[in-house]
């Protein structure tokens, strides 16, 4: 079996919220493809219910790409600390967490359930799983503690 990163990764030594470069892939041709663990709380201390995470992936599923260029994905991890996002080229870090934060200001301050995408049963497949109560209060937090551009360190913290 393959060498999965993440699984190597010492998940009591990281200090979340954070982003974290975990590669950067290239294709057949060149083209580049970065991973980043998105971590919004600390593992094996908490996490965030799955009605929560599931409206912040959709709404970041679409804020995202309005700050940061080349986003193919960002997909919840199962054990609801964060997200991977997958993106094509090799953005900075700190573009990375400039923004998440901005996406989740707007979570928290001003998107309206009329503006979550993707909550009906023909968009969704467990669409009554959602909660947009929960998701504000959760990108509240995220933003409270703010986001590291360093996993093992609090270091240029963006609110």
């Amino acid at each position: 079996m393959a060498e999965i990163e993440s699984f190597t990764l010492d998940h009591t030594a990281v200090k979340a919220p954070y982003v974290r470069l975990i590669a950067v892939e290239r294709g057949p041709k060149g083209d580049a493809i970065s991973n980043f663990d998105v971590r919004f709380v600390q593992p094996n201390e908490g996490e965030i219910p799955t009605a929560g995470l599931h409206t912040i992936e959709h709404v970041l599923a679409g804020l995202l790409r309005d700050h940061v260029d080349g986003v193919i994905d960002i997909s919840p991890f199962g054990c609801r600390t964060g997200f991977h996002l997958i993106v094509w080229g090799e953005p900075l870090v700190a573009d990375i967490v400039s923004g998440i934060a901005q996406s989740l200001h707007a979570i928290a301050e001003t998107v309206t359930w009329e503006q979550v995408p993707g909550v009906s049963a023909v968009e969704c497949g467990n669409y009554r799983d959602h909660s947009l109560h929960s998701a504000r209060e959760w990108s509240r937090l995220i933003l409270e503690r703010g986001i590291s551009s360093d996993a093992f360190e609090r270091v240029d913290v963006v609110h």
